[in-house]
């Protein structure tokens, strides 16, 4: 693998310094509002803010790649992203707030573009699940261990965006000395929403409810913790914690998948996630078993874009994977963008445990379906499902990164799920 990631190191390195500055932003703004006096519903609308411009901007920001360059879109998207870092703290105000992060969105869909197009040109075929590894350890890692810049704020509220805002500039050094060649990214075509129903209703369903259920905590998760009364250093472990045992079970359960009828694995990571979201809504009090039912949480819910990703591709030709890939990564996103706003809704009407509770309907709806659609079609044979990978939720520029390997029988559709 080391020799797999190390013509793309500098890329790697860009994405982690990023993520460690920038991936921490939606629990800092939850946590200032809230402290602040703002209710949900305005916390969840700044939240939706940032998951728009991100949609937006993996629409629109390909064609601004495309026309003045990889590296000098790069640099523009990380200059306006360490701006509006620093903005943050010169003024709060609930609608300033919510413009600067659909701009952040907007800029950080551009840097995903930009990345992953440049890993892409990089990669082999047979280097491309180790670069695409390298690229989601980067990614995780990097947000994992960002969410302690939190602590930083104790003494000094300026603290946090001030380290953020360095890591950030810092994270554009190594790309735009990069000697690596991009080509122009690709337009991104995607399968239309109704054709993917038609194709596997359970992974359209299971995408979407995954955005919304993942939009919700990473907007909210941090209010949620601090109505629990966590300190700023008790609510950036918990939300650490949730990321990275998102990263822990996303390979185990893939390769369980690979070895049985995937939609069980998906109905399971749906039951996981119903029961540890009631779980930790009813425990309702901090300490080791949040943590652990945390872990627990973020694992089940991470592994499941990549899972239904994977079922999807079962049932379609070689050449239709990343059209379909790129319209799951924005159904996701879509997804993504109605969490917030509906996880906000239950937290002002129910309090803090609203939150997961609303989290439990959604994985509970999900896990409904999908037992539905086990006893109305067949499983695809074991010896024809195509090799689960862990894929990044990012743009749809990310499809192209998927190492599957071209599908040797016949181009039909299979047996719809």
């Amino acid at each position: 693998m080391l020799q797999a990631i190390l013509p793309v190191r500098s890329l790697l390195i860009a994405i982690f310094m990023l993520m460690a500055g920038g991936g921490f932003m939606n629990t800092l703004v939850s946590v200032r509002l809230e402290r602040a006096g703002s209710g949900a519903l305005p916390i969840g609308l700044v939240g939706t803010a940032y998951f728009a411009g991100l949609v937006i901007g993996s629409l629109r920001a390909p064609a601004l790649v495309r026309r003045v360059g990889h590296i000098r879109a790069f640099a523009a998207f990380v200059a306006v992203v360490s701006a509006s870092t620093l903005v943050y703290a010169v003024y709060r105000d609930v609608l300033l707030w919510g413009l600067l992060r659909f701009t952040d969105g907007f800029c950080l869909a551009g840097v995903y573009v930009c990345i992953e197009s440049w890993l892409n040109e990089r990669a082999k075929p047979e280097t491309r699940g180790a670069v695409l590894a390298g690229y989601m350890i980067a990614l995780y890692s990097g947000q994992a261990l960002g969410q302690f810049l939190l602590g930083l704020g104790d003494t000094n509220p300026a603290m946090p965006l001030l380290v953020a805002s360095i890591l950030i500039t810092l994270a554009s050094i190594p790309v735009v000395l990069t000697h690596i060649v991009a080509p122009p990214p690709d337009e991104g075509a995607a399968l239309h929403f109704r054709e993917l129903y038609r194709v596997s209703p359970l992974g359209i369903i299971g995408v979407c409810m995954t955005g919304v259920m993942i939009g919700a905590f990473y907007a909210l998760g941090a209010v949620y913790a601090r109505r629990l009364g966590m300190n700023l250093s008790a609510t950036a472990l918990f939300m650490s914690i949730v990321i990275l045992g998102g990263v822990a079970l996303q390979w185990p359960l893939g390769r369980l998948s690979d070895r049985m009828d995937r939609r069980k694995v998906i109905v399971f990571s749906f039951a996981g996630a119903f029961a540890a979201s009631l779980a930790i809504a009813l425990l309702g009090r901090p300490g080791p078993v949040l943590l652990g039912l945390g872990a627990l949480f973020g694992g089940l819910c991470f592994a499941l874009y990549p899972l239904c990703v994977a079922h999807t591709n079962d049932h379609l030709a070689a050449e239709q994977r990343v059209a379909a890939s790129s319209g799951l990564v924005l159904l996701y996103s879509l997804g993504a963008v109605i969490g917030p706003l509906a996880g906000s809704t239950a937290i002002a009407l129910l309090g803090a445990k609203g939150l997961f509770l609303f989290i439990a309907l959604c994985a509970g709806s999900a896990l409904g379906f999908g037992l539905w659609r086990q006893t109305r079609s067949r499983p695809v044979p074991i010896a024809l499902q195509e090799d689960y990978v862990i894929l990044p939720r990012t743009t749809a520029v990310s499809a192209s990164l998927d190492p599957v390997a071209p599908d040797d029988g016949p181009d039909d559709l299979r047996s719809l799920s």
